[in-house]
């Protein structure tokens, strides 16, 4: 197994650690641990594509289970939060009906002999939603050290404004994705 799959995985393996960071409210600076979890997994994201490019070492594993490890990573921060309360289950909703669809296309694909990659607009909106629950799980954390609660709007304003900006990017590249392979989903 090549280093980029490694770090692939090496994301999903943080996971677990990340929710429970996330969701273990008893433990000082849950918050500041689940960030430094949850940015120590965004880098392998960063480090196990550009090395793949670098040597050459892509392969179908990893253009599968690169993104499979985004999903897991970044809707297991989602579901978290609305867990917390810090945001709603609405734009959550829109986020997995998108993955769902995208996935499905990535199947029936797969099923062709077919691997279809990530394009731009699903690295930006994987990107968007990384900066979204860094930004959120940072106010959070800045409230939970201020008891800023008498501003509590203010957090949650800017939680929305990030997230909503995902997903906006989310179903966008969603779009971009089914068109560019409706030839898949006209066969079926």
């Amino acid at each position: 197994m090549n280093t980029p799959n490694k770090l692939t995985i090496l994301r999903i393996i943080l996971v677990p650690f990340f929710v429970a960071a996330l969701l273990l409210g008893f433990i000082p600076h849950n918050l500041l641990i689940a960030l430094a979890i949850f940015i120590a997994a965004s880098v392998t994201d960063f480090l196990d594509g550009r090395i793949a490019r670098k040597n050459g070492q892509i392969t179908s594993f990893g253009k599968f289970a690169d993104p499979l490890a985004d999903k897991i990573l970044v809707i297991s921060a989602f579901l978290c939060f609305v867990e917390l309360g810090y945001i709603s289950s609405v734009p959550i909703i829109i986020v997995l009906f998108r993955e769902f669809a995208v996935t499905s296309v990535r199947l029936v694909a797969a099923s062709h002999g077919r691997v279809v990659a990530a394009n731009m607009w699903g690295k930006a909106k994987t990107v968007s939603q990384i900066i979204a629950i860094v930004v959120i799980i940072a106010v959070q954390y800045f409230a939970q050290l201020t008891a800023a609660s008498s501003n509590l709007w203010i957090i949650q304003a800017v939680d929305n404004l990030v997230l909503w900006i995902s997903v906006v990017l989310t179903v966008i590249s969603g779009i971009v994705y089914l068109k560019a392979n409706f030839e898949f989903i006209r066969e079926t």
